[in-house]
């Protein structure tokens, strides 16, 4: 990436712009579009970058081929971690873990639109989306303890019970066992399934809505999303009565008042 610019120039994927939505492509369909170690460094430096990019309100990443990530590669990542010392190891799972922090952290919505098999680290990456579209081949997998891992890796065991309770994902984690799209879907780790064939339009469609929202609104929205994961009521119904306040200083609030009384469609995110 180029220190003078803010438009991402990643090398390891393929990254473009479709209006004020950014797509994130893994790019290695011949490897199931495994990481490498360059890979986790552009993602993670990419959703920091993002962050300061105005231009774009809705971040998509999918992959190529039939695979969305299947996780670490095994010769380019696997075998060098077993040249490590713990100081080694523990750069590297800090690297992955900050990925995880960057996606969650930025104030934009951030669609996964899975188009095959998604394991191990893929599967966190979903995970840690705000939405996850899926192809009817899409299977999913935590699959860390398989190789002989925990299954609390990069925010797994933090994130998963909060979208699918906390004894679906014990099982879940414990096996590493993959389940299908539908079960996904059952399961609320899916929003929606879809057949391959349509899942880029309704992944655009779903990203071209949350594009055209108030994006302060849902900057708001996942900042408390986050935040109150930690807090109790109380201090839930607190943040949640100073996060609305500000948001009533926003001009779209404003915005969506007078598009109402004057009986059109608002304009958001004019600022």
């Amino acid at each position: 990436m180029t220190a003078s610019s803010n438009l991402p120039q990643p090398k390891s994927f393929a990254y473009e712009e479709q209006g004020a939505i950014a797509v994130i492509r893994f790019n290695r369909p011949e490897r199931l579009n495994s990481l490498t170690f360059e890979i986790y460094r552009e993602l993670t430096d990419t959703f920091a970058l993002l962050e300061q990019r105005q231009a774009v309100r809705v971040v998509v990443i999918t992959g190529s081929g039939r695979g969305f990530c299947s996780g670490g590669d095994v010769n380019d990542i696997i075998g060098e971690l077993f040249r490590r010392d713990i100081v080694g190891l523990l750069d590297f799972t800090r690297l992955t873990c900050a990925l995880i922090k960057n996606i969650r952290g930025l104030h934009k919505p951030v669609i996964a639109s899975l188009n095959g098999t998604t394991a191990g680290a893929g599967a966190v990456i979903a995970l840690a989306a705000d939405l996850r579209i899926a192809a009817e081949s899409a299977k999913i997998a935590f699959l860390f303890t398989k190789v002989g891992l925990a299954g609390a890796d990069m925010g797994a065991a933090f994130l998963l019970p909060r979208v699918v309770g906390l004894s679906r994902a014990t099982e879940m984690l414990y096996s590493g066992d993959f389940i299908s799209a539908a079960q996904a879907l059952h399961f609320g780790l899916y929003n929606q399934v879809v057949a391959i064939d349509d899942l880029q339009e309704a992944t655009m469609k779903m990203a071209e809505r949350l594009a055209a929202a108030p994006g302060f609104a849902l900057a708001m929205t996942k900042a408390a999303l986050n935040r109150e994961m930690h807090l109790s009521l109380e201090q839930a119904l607190e943040a949640e009565a100073e996060a609305q306040a500000i948001c009533m200083l926003n001009p779209d609030f404003k915005e969506a008042y007078q598009a109402f009384v004057e009986k059109r469609s608002p304009n958001f995110n004019q600022t």
